[in-house]
């Protein structure tokens, strides 16, 4: 998997496309429609965070888990999903530990070495902050949609 892609989405782009109460929403709703396999890719763990995500979340905006699948599907019938090899995922953590990332910070930097992966020209998220303290040298490329 060498190919750039123009576009990586994290978690917080795609829960925010799903929902049309996020003030975010229509951003994101937009980046992820014009999305396509040749354009456009998550990371294979973003898959589970997603349906993580849409099936637990507080305040009455939870799904049932068979919409949240179908919206699971929906990225997939979009986008390429990038996997990491036992070796990168091991390295990936290796590096975050070393980086003294502790936390959830390490599902971020999962995400990061997917972007890297497939040379992501932007990789857009909603957490800024949190990616660029993983990728300090990829500042310039991760930004909001």
């Amino acid at each position: 998997m060498s190919a750039k892609i123009a576009a990586f989405f994290d978690t917080s782009v795609l829960i925010a496309a799903s929902d049309e109460v996020d003030p975010r929403h229509s951003k994101c709703h937009a980046l992820l429609a014009s999305a396509t396999h040749a354009t456009a890719a998550c990371g294979a763990h973003t898959l589970a965070e997603v349906y993580a995500v849409l099936s637990r979340i507080p305040g009455g905006k939870r799904v049932r888990p068979e919409l949240a699948g179908v919206f699971v599907d929906q990225i997939v019938a979009r986008m390429t999903v990038v996997p990491l090899t036992r070796d990168e995922y091991v390295a990936t953590l290796k590096s975050a530990a070393a980086m003294g990332l502790s936390g959830g910070t390490a599902f971020d930097a999962l995400l990061i070495a997917c972007a890297r992966k497939i040379s992501a020209e932007s990789i857009y998220t909603l957490n800024v902050r949190r990616l660029r303290l993983v990728a300090p040298d990829l500042a310039g490329q991760i930004k909001t949609p």
